[in-house]
């Protein structure tokens, strides 16, 4: 049996979603959170849509644009990527939204500063202040 493009995709997904479990579990409960809570559920998803995929491979229909469109998202998780590594977590979750917003969603200064405001605060209430979680500088940070 000859996997499709997609069925390899959700498999490959699935393979990386149950290392990440495997690994999480053996940490301490505090650092295995995070992991634990999307890893589980991507694993479940991934697995599911792996099955669907194998019972029924549909031909794939791909609308004008969609390779442009997909190009565009996976930019988009490889500079959130970079700046998590170049800024650290508190610094690049607001940047990216406000970046985001601006660029990809044409929205408002001040309505893309108010929402990058609100997902740095959920970002610090949530993780900072209440799981106490540790959050590397980055590496500009560590630079100087």
């Amino acid at each position: 049996m000859r996997l499709s493009g997609a069925a390899f995709f959700s498999l490959a997904l699935a393979v990386v979603a149950a290392y990440a479990v495997y690994t999480a579990l053996r940490w301490p409960p505090k650092a295995a959170l995070f992991p634990l809570t999307m890893g589980i559920p991507l694993l479940v998803l991934a697995l599911a849509q792996t099955l669907v995929e194998l019972r029924d491979p549909a031909t794939p229909v791909q609308p004008p644009g969609a390779q442009a469109k997909t190009f565009t998202v996976f930019a988009w998780m490889a500079t959130f990527i970079m700046l998590v590594l170049l800024a650290g977590f508190p610094i690049a979750v607001p940047l990216f939204v406000f970046s985001y917003l601006v660029m990809e969603s044409r929205e408002g200064a001040g309505l893309s500063i108010a929402l990058a405001a609100v997902a740095w605060g959920v970002f610090h209430l949530l993780f900072e202040r209440l799981l106490h979680f540790p959050f590397e500088a980055g590496l500009i940070g560590s630079w100087f």
